[in-house]
C-alpha cells in the first residue's frame, strides 16, 4: 500500500499536497508500526496503475564521470574567479550555501548580519600630456578605498577615502615636459571624501513595531555622494541628506514606476559657477543646495526631471541661481536608442554688474545604434547646443563629460580634453565602442565644437573652433587587473593645440 500511495502521489496532477502528505504520514502509511491497521484517507481515491510505465533508475556504470562533459551541459561556462575585497569581516562577500539567521538587535523583522568590507581600486598611470599651456610627462598613482559596514539588509554606514591625492593633485613623479617640476610629489590626504548612513525608514519601522511595514522610505544622511541624470546635472558629494518616495505607480497616467528624491546640502557643495580668487573650484565654500529629482517609467520610455537651487553666502553671496532639468530616453524600432536632455540655469543676480556665471540653457542629444551585436558593438553620435553659460547644479566638471571621451579627463594625470562647458557652443562626438567577446574594449571617436556668435570673450573656455580625435583601449589581464591606454589630439583655434597619451594599470579589490 505504501508503494502504491507513493506512485499515486507521483502521478497525480493535483490530488492535493495535503492528501499525499496525510497518506504518507505515520498515521496512515505506517500505521501498522503504531499498532493499528492501515487505512486509506477518505479524501484519497485509488486509481489504476500500469507498473510497466515505471522503469528502474538509470545507471552510469559504463559512463565514467567527466567534469569537462558536465561543463559542456552549461554551454562551456565555468565558475568566475572571484576578486575578493581587501578586508572581509564578520561575513564574507562571497560564500556557498544559505546565510545563517541574523541577530535581532533592531527587531525580528529587520534582522542584522554584520558585515564589514574594504574594497576599491589602485590606479597607476604614466602619461605625457600637453594641455597647451602646461606640458608634463609623469607617473601618477591614486588609491580609491571604500569602507562599508552593513548593519542589516537595508541599513549601512559607508565611507570613501583617497589617501594619495590632495586638492586635485595626485602622488606623482614628473620626469619630462617643459613645465615639469621634477622629483617625486607625495600628496597624502587623511580627509574623508564621503561618510554617510543609508537605510530605509520602512524597514527600521518594521523592526521597531515587529510588523511588516506597508511602505518603503529610503534615506541617506551625512557627507553623501549624489548622482542624477548620469552625472550630467548632479555628481557631487556634500554634507546633507536625501529622502525618497520610491516605487510609486499611477494607472491613470500609465506610469509603472516612479521615484521622487528630495535632497539638501550645507557644506562641500561644488559648482563651476563659484570659483575662488585664483579661478579654481573649492568645495569648502559657503554654498547650500536644495532640490528634487524624479524619474518615471511610462509610455515605453524613461523620463527624468529635477529642480534645484544654489544659495551662496559670504564671498559667494551673489552666486545664487536656480536650475531645472528634464530628460526622456527611449528606443525607436530595433535600430536606435535615444536620450534628449535639457538643463537651464537662471535667476542669478551678481553684485556690481559682475559677469554672470550661471545663466543659460543646453540641449543634449545622446544616440546609439542597435546593431546585430547590441551588447558589444555600439556606434554612437551625441550632439548638443548651448546658449550663454548653463551649469550643472552640483559638480566639478562641465555638462559635456558624457558627450564623448574627447570631453573627459582621467582624474589622475590631467589628461587633455576639449571644452566641456557647453557655453555658447554647438557640436558633437561620433564614435564606435566595440567590446569584442566581452573581454576587451576599443573606442574610437571624432569630436568637434563651434562657438555661437562672433563675439569671443577673453574669459570664455572655447576661444574658437575645436576638433579632436580620441582612442581608448582597455582589457583585463588577470582577475582584478585591468590595463588601459588613451590617446587624443585636439586642434584648437586661436590657442595652442593639445595632445596626450597615457598607459594605466588598475588593480581592483
Amino acid at each position: 500500500m505504501g508503494n502504491f500511495l507513493r506512485q499515486t502521489c507521483r502521478r497525480s496532477a493535483i490530488l492535493t499536497l495535503i492528501t499525499c502528505a496525510l497518506a504518507l504520514s505515520p498515521s496512515h502509511s505506517h500505521a501498522a508500526e503504531y499498532g493499528g491497521p492501515r487505512k486509506l484517507d477518505p479524501a484519497a481515491k485509488e486509481v489504476e496503475t500500469d507498473k510497466s510505465k515505471f522503469g528502474s533508475d538509470p545507471t552510469y556504470e559504463d559512463k565514467p564521470y567527466s567534469a569537462e562533459e558536465q561543463i559542456k551541459i552549461y554551454g562551456g561556462k565555468r565558475a568566475v574567479e572571484v576578486v575578493r575585497p581587501l578586508i572581509e569581516l564578520f561575513r564574507p562577500q562571497y560564500s556557498a550555501g544559505p546565510f545563517r539567521q541574523g541577530e535581532n538587535p533592531f527587531g525580528s523583522k529587520n534582522t542584522s548580519s554584520l558585515q564589514f568590507l574594504a574594497f576599491g581600486d589602485w590606479r597607476t598611470a604614466v602619461a605625457f600630456n600637453d594641455n597647451g599651456e602646461i606640458e608634463v610627462g609623469q607617473l601618477a598613482t591614486r588609491l580609491n578605498l571604500d569602507l562599508d559596514l552593513k548593519l542589516t539588509g537595508t541599513e549601512r554606514i559607508h565611507a570613501f577615502i583617497r589617501p594619495l591625492d590632495k586638492g586635485g593633485n595626485f602622488t606623482r613623479h614628473e620626469f619630462a615636459g617643459n613645465d615639469r617640476e621634477g622629483g617625486t610629489k607625495l600628496e597624502l590626504d587623511g580627509n574623508i571624501e564621503t561618510l554617510f548612513f543609508e537605510g530605509d525608514i520602512g524597514a527600521i519601522y518594521s523592526g521597531v513595531i515587529d510588523e511588516h511595514a506597508s511602505f518603503d522610505l529610503p534615506v541617506a544622511l551625512g557627507l553623501t555622494p549624489f548622482i542624477f541624470q548620469n552625472g550630467v546635472w548632479v555628481e557631487d558629494a556634500f554634507t546633507g541628506g536625501a529622502i525618497t518616495l520610491a516605487a510609486k505607480t499611477s494607472s491613470a497616467l500609465n506610469i509603472s514606476n516612479m521615484d521622487f528624491t528630495f535632497f539638501a546640502g550645507f557644506d562641500k557643495v561644488t559648482t563651476p559657477a563659484a570659483r575662488d580668487s585664483l579661478g579654481g573650484l573649492n568645495d569648502d565654500n559657503d554654498l547650500n543646495v536644495f532640490g528634487i529629482a524624479s524619474f518615471f517609467d511610462a509610455n515605453e520610455g524613461y523620463f527624468e526631471a529635477g529642480f534645484g537651487v544654489i544659495e551662496g553666502k559670504g564671498e559667494f553671496a551673489d552666486i545664487d541661481y536656480k536650475s531645472i532639468t528634464g530628460a526622456f530616453t527611449s528606443r525607436y524600432g530595433a535600430w536606435l536608442s535615444n536620450s534628449i536632455r535639457f538643463v537651464a540655469t537662471f535667476d542669478q543676480d551678481r553684485d556690481n554688474g559682475a559677469q554672470q556665471t550661471a545663466d543659460g540653457q543646453i540641449i543634449l542629444l545622446e544616440n546609439s545604434l542597435i546593431t546585430s551585436l547590441p551588447s558589444t558593438l555600439v556606434p554612437y553620435a551625441n550632439f548638443w547646443v548651448g546658449f550663454d553659460r548653463p551649469q550643472p547644479l552640483a559638480d566639478d566638471s562641465g555638462l559635456l563629460k558624457n558627450t564623448g571621451i574627447s570631453f573627459e579627463t582621467d582624474g589622475l594625470t590631467g589628461f587633455p580634453k576639449l571644452d566641456d562647458t557647453g557655453h555658447d557652443t554647438f557640436g558633437g562626438a561620433i564614435g564606435v565602442s566595440y567590446i569584442f567577446a566581452l573581454n576587451q574594449q576599443l573606442v574610437v571617436e571624432a569630436a568637434a565644437l563651434e562657438p555661437i556668435g562672433d563675439d569671443i570673450e577673453p574669459g570664455r573656455a572655447a576661444q574658437g573652433s575645436q576638433f579632436g580625435l580620441s582612442v581608448r583601449y582597455q582589457r583585463p589581464i588577470a582577475p582584478g587587473w585591468i590595463v588601459r591606454t588613451d590617446a587624443m589630439m585636439g586642434f584648437l583655434e586661436n590657442v595652442e593645440d593639445i595632445r596626450g597619451v597615457r598607459f594605466e594599470i588598475r588593480r581592483k579589490f
